[in-house]
């Protein structure tokens, strides 16, 4: 399952490696960009809401991609897909790193990043084991007009007990 799928960017690239993959997305119209690119012979689900639609306990693995920075109750989504999980299926997820607001243009959000040590917590106590919180990436980009600002990209990998 990919939380936050968008066009699929993601979900797209692992879906010859997996038997099939659902897609959550709140966007009906990346979504719909998504729905252009698959071919038909595919097996994937889509899902044109919230994570908490999807109530089939099925999935042995999750993936977010800078998505959850806009999941507005983290503690309410870790405990439904700790429901929607099967025992010791893995949680990936990338995001970034606490910020000041400026990653959005200080654009109202749900998360400005996330500290992993307390994002960390909240996993544990839905019932994941965190295995590791690894940098991948430092984005630089325009935090206001003509100043660059450098953001970290992490990596969170859980496992569900």
């Amino acid at each position: 399952m990919e939380i936050g799928a968008g066009t699929g960017l993601v979900g797209l690239q692992l879906l010859p490696e997996l038997k099939s993959v659902v897609f959550e997305d709140t966007s009906a119209s990346m979504l719909g960009v998504l729905k252009q690119k698959l071919n038909g012979d595919e097996v994937v689900e889509i899902v044109d809401g919230e994570v908490f639609e999807y109530n089939k306990q099925d999935v042995n693995l999750i993936f977010s991609c800078m998505a959850f920075h806009h999941i507005p109750e983290i503690d309410k989504t870790l405990a439904h897909l700790h429901k929607i999980t099967l025992p010791g299926a893995t949680i990936v997820v990338g995001d970034i790193r606490t910020e000041d607001g400026s990653f959005h243009h200080f654009e109202p959000i749900p998360h400005k990043g996330f500290d992993t040590v307390e994002l960390s917590e909240k996993f544990e106590k839905a019932g994941f084991k965190v295995l590791s919180t690894d940098t991948y990436n430092v984005l630089k980009r325009e935090r206001t007009p003509g100043v660059f600002t450098n953001y970290e990209q992490f990596m969170l990998i859980a496992e569900r007990l």
